[in-house]
């Protein structure tokens, strides 16, 4: 892959994270998966993603430009983040990443109606722009792809693909609907990371600098809002743990790539 354009790079790199909607959507459509098996793989996925937007968005984001760029990149990022959050929440989207919920074959399903698997879809597209253009920027410094990145943004992409497919088999919605929607929106987040390179990368530091912590920022909050507590529910004190593991992991790995 080193040899193609880095731009092209970016797009693939965005399609592999957004992939993982298309294999939660297969899970949730096909296959009965244990809540506490999912929630385990959200609770490391925190932690991989606060790892990421710790030593690696907001650090490049600091070394690009200045601390004042980042902080008002990531304030925006907070803010943009949580008015979308607070609308999707109100749609039906607020548990989107949620694998499960109790009543259904012992408790290995979402209850989810068409209008929530609707705007579960929406809200990942709303969680995949800024995940996916994070990915474009850790493109820029033509050291190659942030693995830890794609990884990070990969594990938290599964219960949104996973929950939301649930929902639409409930209503009867066929298989070609449900998988051209998640086909969709990972074709998004694919053209989030090309944008992210292509277009902000070509942009002043400062600038730049902005952009990767307003990422950082919608990554964070979207990691508390949603994923903390889903994970939580249902494995409680062994959350903080696992996601400790996560993060250790994700540095180590942080280190030994940089």
């Amino acid at each position: 892959m080193s040899n193609l354009p880095i731009s092209l790079q970016a797009f693939i790199w965005g399609g592999v994270s957004g992939s993982a909607l298309m294999v939660g959507a297969f899970i949730g459509y096909f296959i009965k998966l244990p809540h506490r098996f999912v929630s385990g793989v959200m609770a490391f996925g925190v932690g991989v993603l606060i790892s990421t937007l710790s030593f690696n968005l907001m650090a490049e984001a600091v070394e690009e430009g200045t601390v004042l760029s980042s902080g008002i990149g990531f304030l925006l990022g907070v803010a943009i983040y949580s008015g979308a959050n607070a609308l999707l929440a109100h749609q039906g989207a607020k548990h989107r990443k949620r694998s499960i919920r109790s009543g259904i074959n012992g408790g290995t399903a979402v209850v989810c109606s068409g209008s929530a698997g609707t705007a579960i879809a929406i809200g990942s597209l709303v969680d995949g722009v800024p995940e996916s253009a994070a990915i474009g920027f850790s493109l820029l410094d033509g050291q190659g792809v942030s693995l830890m990145t794609v990884i990070a943004i990969f594990i938290s992409n599964v219960p949104e693909g996973l929950s939301s497919s649930v929902g639409f088999r409930k209503d009867g919605k066929s298989p070609g609907f449900v998988f051209g929607l998640w086909i969709s929106i990972g074709v998004a987040s694919a053209l989030a990371a090309f944008i992210g390179y292509s277009v902000i990368g070509g942009m002043s530091p400062t600038i730049l600098s902005a952009a990767t912590a307003v990422a950082a920022g919608a990554i964070l909050v979207m990691v508390i809002q949603t994923m903390i507590p889903e994970a939580f529910e249902d494995i409680h004190n062994f959350t903080g743990p696992i996601a400790a593991v996560g993060f250790l992991l994700a540095f180590i790995g942080s280190q030994l790539m940089g």
